[in-house]
């Protein structure tokens, strides 16, 4: 039986553009660490800037079923505002900018 996320990991076009490769690193960390007995399917990392001056950009990382949720704050350079999708189809993962999908 395939465990969601251990599988091939690709990004989008979109993502390659916008996010720095260490911050892919982490979001899939975070996947990877997930503290819950099974992982969705579809997660979901939400950027918020919360302070524009000071670069610092809030991740929410979630997921609905079963029910996840968990909140990191970082620097950015270039803070970002977007969604982002990470989908598992089994075969693959991948990384989008929401309105990619």
């Amino acid at each position: 039986m395939n465990k969601p996320f251990k599988n091939t990991k690709y990004i989008t076009k979109g993502i390659q553009a916008t996010l720095p490769f260490e911050i892919q690193l982490l979001l899939w960390n975070m996947i990877e660490v997930m503290n819950v007995k099974k992982k969705d399917y579809l997660q979901v990392f939400k950027f918020k800037i919360i302070d524009k001056d000071k670069r610092i950009v809030q991740i929410e990382h979630s997921q609905e079923e079963p029910k996840y949720k968990n909140t990191i704050e970082l620097v950015f350079t270039s803070p970002i505002d977007t969604t982002i999708f990470c989908i598992d189809d089994i075969s693959y993962s991948t990384m989008l900018l929401a309105e990619e999908y």
